[in-house]
């Protein structure tokens, strides 16, 4: 099948009941012993945001902007992909396929679909206009769930190929951070046809042994960093990519529970100062944190880290598309322009931010909007 059917959010109230019944009855476990997060999301937190949640936080609000964009779906090898589709009004748009990562979702990306799209009234360029497609991974958000083991960032990135010639793409950019980056990064090895370029705000790579022996300031900067998070910050990758089931349980079954697993990815990723809602609103977390809630998404998404993290640590491929990168102070991993430079011969745009960091689009979407259209600015 290769048709392209309409979809929409429609939540059954049952489910939302549901939602705020689990949360009135969660057991809480005991309160952390530091009065602070080294030992993850303190149990007040947790319990005032799940207090919100059930009591004032609004879905059908959240259900109703994302019913205002073009929402479409799409069985692609097997698999129902969902996807926004926004057409620009301007008729040179360039199409661009934008994809999120974990525990990110489609909701990332709402603020800035309308600056990409209509930039005449954002204050914008007609000529820097965009044709967006977000699809949601497999697995996650309302995505299909693979049933069998093999969807990897390999075929997902050749998935999103077939979706945009579906679409009536035939030359396309790619951007992604994330998993979503993994997933560019795929398509920038295997879309070459059509792909003309890719952007991400989380360059993959591995620097040589030659430019590991001089390091500059920066790159002592992004080496510590990287190692903090390998230290203080993995241990959820480590069970998503070796029990995702496991882990499943428990967040499938408890909302306290996927919204601290989260959480707490908001407060170590963001540019926030110490606190998530410095970065995020309480509303845009539990947008995001719905889309894994409702749909069941806990074990699904986690499978992506079993399916394919050990590819992230493999010798990483040159790319010689035209290739552009966004680093935000607060990344995991910040590249410098120089390792940039090794893996991706054709580097088109680097840029070093002052604020923001792993979810750019939705901490700062204005620079975000700003970094893609001078980055794809150079291949229109």
């Amino acid at each position: 099948m290769s048709d392209i059917r309409p979809f929409r959010f429609e939540i059954p109230s049952g489910a939302l009941d549901d939602l705020k019944r689990r949360l009135s009855e969660t057991r809480w476990p005991d309160r952390e012993t530091p009065d602070d997060w080294s030992q993850g999301v303190p149990l007040a937190y947790v319990q005032e945001v799940c207090e919100y949640w059930r009591t004032d936080y609004d879905w059908r609000r959240c259900e109703a902007r994302l019913n205002d964009l073009p929402q479409f779906i799409t069985e692609i090898d097997g698999l129902d992909i969902q996807f926004i589709h926004a057409r620009s009004p301007h008729e040179d748009a360039m199409p661009m396929i934008m994809t999120h990562g974990w525990p990110g979702s489609i909701i990332e990306f709402l603020d800035v679909i309308g600056p990409l799209t209509d930039p005449t009234q954002h204050g914008g360029d007609a000529a820097d206009a965009f044709h967006v497609v977000c699809p949601a991974l497999p697995g996650f958000g309302f995505s299909g769930k693979p049933t069998a083991p093999g969807w990897g960032i390999e075929r997902i990135g050749r998935a999103w190929g077939q979706l945009m010639a579906r679409l009536g793409y035939d030359r396309y950019v790619a951007q992604g951070g994330d998993w979503g980056s993994a997933v560019t990064h795929a398509m920038a090895l295997s879309e070459t046809e059509h792909c003309a370029a890719m952007h991400s705000n989380m360059p993959l790579l591995s620097p040589s042994e030659a430019l590991m022996q001089d390091l500059t300031e920066q790159e002592q900067s992004a080496l510590a960093g990287f190692q903090h998070y390998w230290d203080w910050d993995s241990g959820y990758s480590k069970e998503q990519s070796t029990r995702p089931q496991t882990v499943g349980y428990g967040l499938v079954d408890s909302p306290a529970a996927q919204a601290a697993w989260i959480l707490e990815k908001f407060w170590a990723w963001t540019d926030c100062d110490g606190h998530p809602e410095n970065a995020l609103t309480r509303d845009q977390m539990l947008d995001n944190i719905m889309m894994y809630w409702l749909p069941g998404a806990g074990a699904s998404s986690a499978r992506l880290y079993w399916e394919s993290f050990g590819v992230l640590t493999q010798p990483k491929q040159a790319i010689k598309m035209p290739a552009g990168a966004s680093i935000f102070p607060r990344e995991i991993f910040r590249a410098s322009k120089r390792w940039c430079e090794e893996r991706y011969s054709h580097l088109i745009h680097y840029n070093v931010l002052d604020k923001g960091g792993h979810f750019a689009a939705f901490e700062q979407p204005a620079t975000f909007v700003d970094e893609l259209r001078t980055c794809f600015r150079q291949v229109r």
